[in-house]
């Protein structure tokens, strides 16, 4: 069992918590900015350290004066904005555990996860969410009884300001002694996630877990964790990987904004001007397609000259890492750059350096193309349960196609299957009130199973090849992992998402769905009217061609076994808003098998049909193939047998000629003559004998 370990590389006190950040940001002399809040299109507003911890100190009072005592739980429902990290950090000042709620969960989602942590009080962003809580309180489940929850705060209703008035007259005094309570083993967030069986599992994050692996994660990382650095947070706060990252900037001085709408994450890029982004693949993803879609738009020349630079960004990322620059692509990559690299940089606001890539796997294609562009993408590695990252990619040490190696304070081993085992300074102590899965997640000496399959490197890099549960395993018994299949279908011509089945089935297959944004240009593209809607699309056979061939070049990469033999495209997008995606743009392959159910029954069902259809056509011709040749052969004799008669009457004739001449040569008949005449004439020998029907007998 290959295993590897990772000293800290910083110690902390037992007795910090999450709250001695702020304390200590507050306590620089130089104040330095900390948060930028839009308050309107592209108008930036800074927020110092200073003014942060007063803002904080401000609510926390509120909270307490609500009622919130030390231990309680606050939930936070709510999309990606500066109140979300205002309120998070103002709970640890009341000592508070906050449960974060995504803004697209369904009322017995939220239900779940204010029940079961007991939660006293939410805050949600809008009237709408306040909606889906008061659903959440009318559902008959006992195990989603919200009888706990005393306060639904509004955001967008001015709860905050209004719970700043309440808290006036809470002392500084209280808030200290709140603030000093916790400790690095007390619970900072209790984060919910996908369970094996039935139920989400709680995740109990410490103060300790964020609090050690930033510390260790700035020294791993000291050319992105700076306060030289800035970065746009859009990803959901709800997830830990947002959450430990905003832990992070905030400890390592960076300046931080937030994008709450997607949609307007072009505009905040260029207003904000990030120096370092946090993304997931997808997102590196779109931003591409984006670019594709607009060379293609601008006409045949710019579309080749697009294709011609993203093959060019390649080569030159491949030779770099490897040490094999050329003269030639140097000077390639120099004149792309002014063409089409700028331009992209330009997009994501003219100053992104670096990127922090997590959440699912980033196709080397990706990773090579924006190293070239001129952003380090590096990639990191780690689950709910460990804090986000376990391991990440150094900037010192830049590759493409793994994780790196563990931060500091981690611990890495294989077990026989190859699933990667961790233990480190984020891996939490258990799930919480559910041995079962606790007993399935960690091993007898305390090592958490990944649930991800994984190779390990001489020199400790390591690379995750599958989810362990995602392997699909063919009819055949071959194994297939279908992420890098998956990553290839994304780059096909109007492909949003794919996803591979065939577990216990004869051959590989694929759902795919039609991205809505690039569909008119890519219409257009393959003579199309540009009007077509999804379910058009989807059905339309130049559509179907148009990705067949690019799954006919895919497929010459791969094993036969491996290659996806058919495909049936959804006439809608997998959303996360209909639990087909995840947070972080993963597919929920089992939603999505029950949701699609009938397009593999289809797939399958139609080729049996097809196969059986095809034995009964076989069988039937080999039936007419045998009674043409019984006939051919009948047909066949009948005409040998012709022959060989006339053959016979024809010798036959002759030798009768040649016994009356050899008569008269021998002159009138004496006794002699009639005992010559008496003996019979032979006949040259040559295996036939005249029969009485005229066929030949042997």
């Amino acid at each position: 069992m290959k295993e590897i370990h990772s000293p800290p590389a910083v110690v902390i006190d037992p007795s910090v918590n999450l709250t001695d950040m702020v304390e200590r940001r507050a306590q620089d002399t130089r104040n330095p900015v900390v948060y930028r809040i839009q308050k309107s299109a592209g108008n930036w507003v800074n927020v110092t350290a200073q003014q942060f911890r007063a803002q904080v100190l401000e609510l926390a009072k509120g909270l307490v004066a609500a009622g919130i005592g030390a231990g309680d739980v606050v939930g936070i429902m709510s999309r990606t904005r500066y109140e979300w990290t205002l309120i998070d950090f103002a709970c640890w000042y009341a000592g508070a555990v906050v449960v974060p709620v995504y803004e697209t969960s369904s009322p017995a989602q939220a239900a779940w996860a204010l029940s079961h942590s007991k939660a006293k009080a939410v805050f949600v962003e809008s009237d709408k969410l306040a909606g889906v809580i008061d659903q959440a309180r009318n559902l008959t489940d006992e195990e989603l009884e919200l009888s706990a929850l005393s306060h639904v705060w509004v955001i967008d209703r001015e709860a905050i300001a209004d719970l700043v008035r309440q808290g006036s007259s809470v002392t500084d005094d209280e808030i200290e002694q709140r603030r000093t309570t916790a400790s690095c083993e007390d619970i900072a967030t209790i984060v919910y996630t996908s369970g094996t069986t039935g139920r989400p599992k709680a995740c109990p994050i410490t103060h300790g877990n964020f609090v050690r692996l930033s510390a260790n994660s700035k020294a791993t990382i000291p050319e992105i964790a700076n306060e030289t650095n800035s970065t746009l947070l859009f990803l959901p706060l709800a997830h830990v990987l947002g959450r430990i990252i905003q832990v992070l900037a905030f400890d390592a001085g960076m300046v931080v904004g937030h994008a709450p709408d997607i949609k307007n994450l072009s505009t905040d890029l260029a207003s904000f001007q990030p120096t370092m982004l946090l993304v997931v693949p997808r997102v590196f993803e779109k931003v591409y397609e984006g670019a594709v879609k607009k060379a293609e738009k601008g006409g045949t020349v710019n579309a080749k000259l697009f294709h011609r630079s993203v093959d060019v960004a390649v080569k030159w990322s491949q030779a770099k890492i490897a040490g094999e620059m050329t003269k030639k692509l140097a000077l390639q990559h120099r004149f792309y750059n002014k063409l089409v690299y700028s331009k992209l940089r330009a997009a994501m606001g003219g100053r992104v350096r670096f990127a922090v890539s997590g959440g699912s796997r980033l196709a080397p294609h990706y990773g090579h193309f924006y190293h070239a562009v001129g952003i380090e993408v590096v990639e990191g590695y780690g689950l709910t349960e460990t804090t986000a990252p376990l391991a990440v990619g150094r900037i010192r040490d830049f590759e493409v196609g793994n994780v790196g190696t563990l931060i500091p304070g981690g611990s890495a081993r294989l077990a026989d299957d190859g699933e990667l085992e961790f233990k480190g300074v984020g891996l939490i102590s258990g799930y919480l009130d559910n041995p079962e899965e606790n007993a399935l997640a960690f091993t007898e000496d305390g090592w958490f199973r990944t649930g991800d399959l994984a190779q390990i490197s001489q020199d400790g890099k390591i690379t995750i090849t599958g989810r362990k549960k995602e392997i699909i395993v063919t009819a055949g018994g071959k194994n297939v992992m279908p992420v890098p299949a998956e990553e290839r279908l994304r780059l096909a011509p109007f492909v949003s998402q794919a996803m591979l089945v065939g577990d216990e089935k004869p051959f590989i297959a694929a759902l795919i769905t039609l991205d809505p944004d690039v569909l008119p240009d890519e219409l257009e593209r393959i003579g199309l009217p540009r009007t077509l809607t999804l379910k058009e699309a989807s059905i339309h056979p130049r559509v179907r061609e148009s990705i067949q061939k690019f799954i006919d070049e895919a497929n010459a990469l791969v094993s036969k076994a491996e290659s996806i033999r058919e495909f049936r495209i959804i006439d809608k997008d997998f959303t996360e808003a209909e639990g087909h995606l995840t947070p972080s743009m993963k597919v929920r392959r089992k939603q999505i098998l029950a949701d699609f159910s009938s397009y593999v029954e289809d797939i399958y069902n139609r080729t049996k049909s097809t196969v059986t259809e095809t034995a009964s056509q076989t069988a039937e011709r080999m039936q007419e193939l045998r009674a043409e040749q019984s006939e051919k052969w009948d047909e066949f004799k009948a005409d040998q047998g012709q022959k060989i008669q006339e053959f016979t009457e024809s010798r036959g004739q002759k030798l009768h000629e040649l016994a009356d001449k050899l008569q008269q040569a021998r002159g009138p008949k004496t006794e002699e003559n009639a005992l010559d005449a008496q003996t019979p004439v032979e006949t040259p020998d040559n295996g036939l004998k005249p029969g009485s029907d005229g066929e030949t007998s042997q």
